[in-house]
């Protein structure tokens, strides 16, 4: 299993050192297609009323028993408690998992989505917060959306958002300017810093909606926009093929 210790966690660290203190370094974020960037660490507790309206949209419709994934400091998984909802979060962070669980999320453990031994169905897949990135690429999607599928109950929902970022790489012509290396202009590479500690470099993955419905498609799941917005970002929802 896939499990980040605390001294290669960097957003572990910032999560558990707002939760403690509210006070934090630059959680710094590193590309070699963009500027150096920071998440604000704020942004990972805040309430849903602070939410954008894509991720108050995917709550609200969550349903049975829902599996958050990537839950972070535990946010969406507070909120769907809050509604009266079945939640149980899931990270490969166990400093993230420390503190939802001192947050009070009920049922949270550290676990790789991956990972092979899984023995449940849920109802509802959460993975908001640019969701489609856990596939890392995009020869890898099938594949993710396959593990995705085997643990979907019948009549379970996969939720997820992403950003379609041709609007970034579209030249004049109408054409995409790929980056040197880059296969597909929503694959990403980037890499972390808290202070001292230093994450791996990873893969991440921004996609299109036409693109995400022909994989889905391929792998026999519905794929469904849900709700778009002005800033390119959009949410799906992938069920099984009748």
């Amino acid at each position: 299993m896939l499990k980040l210790s605390p001294e290669a966690d960097p957003m572990g660290a910032a999560i558990k050192a707002f939760h403690t203190k509210k006070k934090v370094e630059r959680l710094r974020v590193l590309s070699s297609l963009f500027d150096e960037d920071e998440i604000p660490v704020s942004h990972l507790f805040r309430s849903i009323e602070e939410m954008p309206l894509l991720e108050q949209k995917a709550l609200h419709i969550a349903k049975g028993r829902i599996l958050d994934i990537g839950a972070g400091a535990g946010c969406h998984s507070l909120a769907l408690q809050e509604m009266g909802k079945e939640v149980e979060a899931i990270d490969i962070s166990e400093l993230a998992v420390e503190v939802m669980q001192e947050r009070g999320v009920k049922h949270v453990r550290v676990a790789d989505l991956l990972d092979g031994q899984w023995s449940r169905q849920y109802d509802t897949l959460l993975l908001l917060m640019n969701g489609t990135g856990l596939a890392g690429r995009l020869r890898q999607l099938d594949n993710f959306l396959l593990r995705l599928k085997h643990l979907l109950a019948p009549q379970g929902q996969i939720l997820l958002d992403s950003s379609d970022l041709r609007f970034i790489f579209e030249n004049e012509e109408g054409n995409i300017d790929l980056a040197e290396g880059q296969d597909y202009y929503g694959e990403v590479d980037f890499q972390m810093k808290y202070g001292k500690i230093i994450g791996r470099p990873f893969h991440w993955l921004y996609l299109d909606f036409p693109t995400l419905q022909a994989a889905a498609t391929r792998i026999n799941l519905c794929a469904e926009l849900i709700e778009e917005n002005e800033e390119h970002a959009y949410l799906a929802r992938l069920t099984h093929q009748l």
